[in-house]
């Protein structure tokens, strides 16, 4: 049985030519086309294609149109089809759930491949920059690990406590009975730990830290 694929692109001539090269696949059948993210929830509502192949930069709001897709339509198999390289994008949508992600500078071969193998239940991302999204997600998802695991001290997190309040260096030395020089190093301390450039920045990763430590007590619980 063919694949049935739908295409999703807001420029005509791309999207007549993807139309006409793919139909002369046997293994392939084009049941629809649009221009936009409403065409795109359109398709997938209608005609329940196994694959719909869709562009990030076409009218409407792409990326919400997707979240709906992945939410109501689950049986079809999201590819995006973009010239955008961006890692972060790519990693932004395959958490999303799509199930490929193809640069419009990859051959015919690569996009007819990719419909393929999603349609397999498996992922597809385009050769030589998967690598990079693969890499940058193992790092991303090493710092996430650092960060929970990572604890302030008893004298840290009176400091932030401090900050919080909007106190200055003095007022936190006195309150905490230490001198000047040893809350400055202390702050110097936080910065460094918490990758951060400024007070306010403390007390931003700060709480990004407790929620950190929250989220991974509920877990393990």
């Amino acid at each position: 049985m063919a694949i049935s694929v739908a295409f999703v692109d807001d420029h005509p001539i791309l999207l007549e030519g993807l139309v006409s090269l793919y139909s002369n696949k046997e293994d392939l059948a084009i049941v629809g086309k649009g221009e936009n993210a409403v065409d795109a929830l359109k398709l997938v509502e209608e005609l329940d294609p196994d694959v719909i192949v869709v562009d990030l930069s076409m009218p409407g709001d792409a990326i919400a149109a997707i979240e709906i897709m992945l939410q109501r339509y689950k049986r079809t198999r999201i590819i995006v089809f973009t010239a955008s390289s961006s890692i972060e994008t790519a990693i932004q949508v395959l958490g999303l759930g799509v199930s490929g992600y193809v640069l419009k500078g990859s051959t015919a071969t690569d996009l007819h491949e990719a419909i393929r193998t999603v349609y397999s239940g498996n992922t597809f991302i385009t050769p030589g920059f998967a690598t990079k999204v693969i890499m940058s997600m193992k790092t991303e998802a090493l710092r996430r690990k650092t960060q929970v695991h990572m604890r302030l001290s008893a004298r840290e997190e009176q400091i932030v406590g401090y900050l919080m309040r909007g106190n200055t260096n003095r007022e936190i030395a006195s309150g905490l009975d230490i001198s000047e020089k040893t809350v400055k190093h202390y702050m110097t301390v936080l910065m460094q730990k918490l990758d951060a450039r400024n007070r306010l920045e403390v007390v931003l990763a700060a709480q990004k830290l407790s929620m950190a430590h929250e989220a991974g007590a509920t877990a393990y619980n």
